[in-house]
């Protein structure tokens, strides 16, 4: 992080493929071993640097993902989209080390309390950046004014 940049977002694609519907255990080891260690060597320099405790790292989807294969039409194996449970997790400033929040249940299909809806993510991020989602106005985006979301206290400092 240098000096002045307040935000940064980065979309890892690694080699052009972003979504895994097939060769599913093939796809995924690749992907992992292309951004495991460099998100691993981004928080060590932030620790390197001082900056671990300014800087917060959220490393998430876009949704889960069904946690078995299926089989899809041609043969093709394949997981679905899946709203019912998915792994986010958060680094750095005003955060818990260590912290685990929230479970899925044994298959790892459904969220077991304590759940969240995508739009506590983004008040808990917002939180971390000293806004509030209750009062920030984006046009156009509705959601922000149905369901404004809950910061997730329990993983703060």
């Amino acid at each position: 992080m240098e000096r002045g940049v307040r935000f940064v977002h980065v979309f890892p694609c690694p080699y052009g493929v972003w979504d895994s519907h097939q060769k599913l255990r093939e796809n995924h080891a690749k992907q992992c071993a292309m951004i495991d260690l460099p998100v691993a060597g981004l928080l060590k320099d932030l620790k390197r640097r001082g900056l671990r405790d300014e800087v917060v790292v959220v490393f998430c989807t876009e949704f889960g993902r069904t946690p078995g294969r299926e089989q899809r039409s041609g043969g093709k194996d394949g997981r679905d989209h899946h709203p019912h449970g998915f792994t986010v997790w958060f680094a750095g400033a005003g955060l818990k080390r260590g912290f685990v929040h929230g479970a899925t249940d044994e298959l790892g299909f459904h969220a077991i309390e304590p759940g969240h809806y995508v739009t506590d993510i983004h008040a808990t991020v917002l939180h971390l950046l000293g806004l509030d989602s209750r009062k920030l106005e984006v046009p156009g985006r509705k959601r922000l004014e149905i369901d404004h979301g809950r910061v997730m206290r329990e993983i703060l400092t």
